[in-house]
């Protein structure tokens, strides 16, 4: 399965780790399919690190703090997979204590710096074309959509 990234900067498709993290990618596609990854912007970007999106408050007319917000409910870490390490284009998990993710992820620009994040959050899927645009966004780029192929 494969998630086409759609951003005001260009497109970047991700190769989704079913096996290595099936309830979050579960997770993800639903979200992508019912739009709800839409019009929201990349509202974290901290160069040599990561760009974190799919947070609600980051769409226009939002009112609450852009890095606040999920979907009203929180999802599981998965952590035991073979996939489980932080790697340039790596999709992971944003949460704010173990078992509280929900909608918000990042994507890793590097390893330099994100060593500690493997086991902690959960990788999801990894960038395989468009690395370029990875290093294109900056915060307040738009998400325009988010497609999964089969």
């Amino acid at each position: 399965m494969k998630a086409i990234i759609k951003t005001s900067k260009g497109n970047m498709i991700a190769e989704l780790f079913e096996t290595d993290a099936p309830n979050t990618v579960a997770n993800f596609k639903k979200l992508a399919e019912e739009g709800y990854y839409n019009n929201l912007t990349w509202h974290r970007v901290i160069p040599d690190f990561v760009i974190q999106g799919g947070c609600p408050n980051s769409r226009p007319g939002a009112t609450g703090m852009p890095g606040t917000g999920g979907p009203g409910y929180q999802i599981d870490c998965e952590l035991d997979g073979e996939l489980q390490y932080h790697d340039r284009g790596v999709l992971s998990m944003a949460h704010a204590g173990r078992n509280t993710g929900g909608s918000q992820f990042f994507v890793c620009h590097s390893r330099n710096n994100t060593a500690h994040l493997d086991r902690n959050h959960t990788c999801f899927g990894k960038v395989s074309e468009g690395l370029d645009v990875l290093d294109d966004i900056r915060q307040g780029d738009e998400i325009i959509e988010i497609e999964i192929q089969a």
